[in-house]
């Protein structure tokens, strides 16, 4: 793995830490297995969708959390009897227990997800608080404390 230096960061940007942790947690994302296939949609200025194929999935073998800024979505499916017992020819369609893992931006809030025809789309928007908006500082203008 290549070792990337943020130093020259630090000299210009304040809190670059916080962007080397991201570095960091991008970089062990990428050792994922590529199961389920997803896609990654920008459906507005602020707003995203995954969509990830889960065949074979119902509801309630999909779990989805969200701690911090990291989206975890897996699937668990428990083999019942049947399925042990069936000989295939040729089997495609996979439908192994599966985790998967987003890094959120900051102000990434997961909206709603649901399932539809064995593709799960979760809907995503970033919301940007009052206090983080740029804001004009007129010159010769005092500080207003907050009352």
């Amino acid at each position: 793995m290549r070792t990337i230096d943020l130093s020259p960061l630090y000299r210009s940007f304040i809190g670059s830490d916080h962007l080397a942790s991201m570095i960091d947690a991008a970089a062990r994302n990428e050792k994922q297995a590529s199961y389920p296939p997803y896609n990654i949609e920008l459906l507005g200025e602020d707003k995203y969708r995954i969509t990830m194929a889960v065949a074979g999935f119902a509801k309630d073998d999909v779990v989805i959390e969200v701690q911090e800024n990291t989206l975890k979505v897996s699937g668990n499916k428990e083999a019942n009897k049947t399925e042990e017992e069936r000989k295939f020819l040729h089997k495609g369609i996979s439908a192994r227990n599966f985790e998967r893992k987003f890094q959120l931006g900051d102000n990434v809030k997961v909206l709603a997800a649901d399932m539809d025809n064995g593709l799960l789309h979760i809907d995503l928007e970033r919301v940007v608080p009052e206090a983080k908006k740029p804001r004009r500082i007129e010159i010769g203008s005092q500080l207003i404390e907050n009352q």
